[in-house]
């Protein structure tokens, strides 16, 4: 009988090893959209993305959860600046309206 409760424990509590996770939320992502051709992002004064090709095509940009002041640059001119709290797994969209400013 003892064998039989001993067994039964363990068999249990290997239970709890199958049982599946939580997949941790994916890291916060601006997309930002608007951008003059020419132009580059930068998260908190780093530059976070490539120039744009193309007006209106987004580019996705990986963050870090936070305050961040994103902006975009056309050369040593700021065309859009923007103080954003991204939250884990947000996918945020930043609507660039050039020579505007959402502070």
């Amino acid at each position: 009988m003892k064998t039989f409760i001993i067994l039964t424990l363990a068999m249990l509590s290997g239970c709890s090893w199958f049982h599946s996770r939580t997949p941790p939320a994916p890291p916060p992502v601006f997309i930002v959209t608007g951008a003059p051709k020419g132009s580059v992002i930068f998260i908190d004064d780093a530059q976070a993305g490539q120039a744009a090709e193309f007006n209106d095509k987004p580019q996705t940009v990986g963050s870090a959860e936070g305050m961040h002041k994103v902006e975009v640059r056309f050369g040593d001119t700021i065309v859009y600046r923007e103080n954003i709290y991204i939250k884990s797994g947000e996918r945020r969209v930043v609507t660039v309206l050039s020579g505007s400013n959402r502070e």
